[in-house]
């Protein structure tokens, strides 16, 4: 006699294709806690697809934005700096020609104002960190003062001696959003190097302002030279000041910069990393149901008729 099986064959096709569901979504959770992503393509993201991207460009869009604006801060942060100094060249000067209209006495304002000439000169033809001149608005490649000693300026007009280019740098800190960080040498050079000339030119014959002075002398340096000398510094010191205000707008634009990159790197994360407490509690229910499956799927191939037989005692 045969003792037929109790499970049929519709059971068993069941059974395993439980054991494939339960498989894959086993091999799907494993793959998330692997990788800490809900999904290593763009089917598992589904209709936030376009929204992942979209978060995606954003972020990286005020990434861009915060390193261009990061450099512009560190460029006004060195004008500043600069600029200071310059401002601080001019009150030197200034305050030698005060002195020595005063005292009636020019000794060493020739040398002030030599040492005022070779700083400021330096200043204005300073290059940045591949070799470009600061303050050639747009002319990176060319000395943007070439005056080379205080006679050059008594002999020349102070105009010609600059050679830098007109145009501004500008940096975007954000879509639509730009701020002009260029300065130009004449900007800054033309005030206090005027200044200088006009000093140049009172010390006619070289040395005659070296020691006592002549009422004439002292007239012009009280009358023509200090007024310059003090439009010189004044200029300065309301261009350091403009500089000074965009460096806090900088500063300001790359922390907006920062956050803003922070919410859209959120917004990628919320849809695409996966809450690990759950993958791993998931993770583990789903070993759970696997091994479940595959359990009962290998008992019901062993069942037949006689597991339900009641059993039979020997007699002798």
């Amino acid at each position: 006699m045969t003792v037929d099986r109790v499970a049929n064959n519709a059971q068993a096709q069941y059974m395993l294709s439980q054991i494939m569901r339960a498989n894959t979504a086993l091999d799907t959770t494993q793959a998330q806690v692997a990788s800490g992503k809900a999904s290593t393509d763009y089917v598992g993201i589904g209709s936030k697809t376009g929204a992942l991207e979209a978060a995606r460009a954003a972020a990286a869009r005020a990434d861009a934005y915060q390193s261009n604006t990061q450099l512009a801060v560190t460029q006004t942060d060195l004008q500043d700096t600069q600029l200071t100094t310059l401002s601080s060249l001019a009150k030197q000067l200034k305050q030698a020609v005060t002195t020595a209209a005063g005292n009636g006495d020019g000794t060493n304002l020739m040398a002030t104002a030599q040492s005022v000439f070779e700083q400021a000169s330096a200043i204005l033809n300073s290059t940045d960190s591949n070799g470009n001149y600061i303050y050639g608005g747009g002319q990176g490649n060319t000395k943007p003062f070439t005056a080379t000693s205080l006679s050059d300026l008594a002999t020349g007009s102070v105009s010609s001696y600059f050679q830098n280019g007109s145009q501004k740098k500008s940096v975007m800190v954000g879509d639509g959003q730009t701020v002009q960080i260029g300065v130009l040498a004449s900007d800054i050079g033309t005030g206090l190097m005027t200044a200088l000339k006009n000093l140049a030119s009172a010390d006619s014959p070289s040395g005659s302002l070296d020691g006592q002075l002549t009422g004439t002398q002292t007239a012009n340096l009280t009358n023509n030279i200090l007024p310059s000398a003090t439009s010189a510094y004044t200029g300065l010191n309301t261009i350091t000041a403009t500089n000074g205000d965009t460096y806090n707008r900088l500063k300001d634009a790359v922390t907006n910069q920062q956050s803003q990159s922070t919410l859209y790197q959120g917004f990628v994360s919320d849809i695409e990393d996966v809450d690990m407490t759950q993958a791993i509690s998931k993770l583990n229910q789903n070993q759970v149901a696997l091994q479940a499956a595959l359990e009962v799927t290998s008992k019901l191939g062993q069942l037949s008729l006689l597991n339900y037989l009641p059993a039979t005692t020997a007699t002798g």
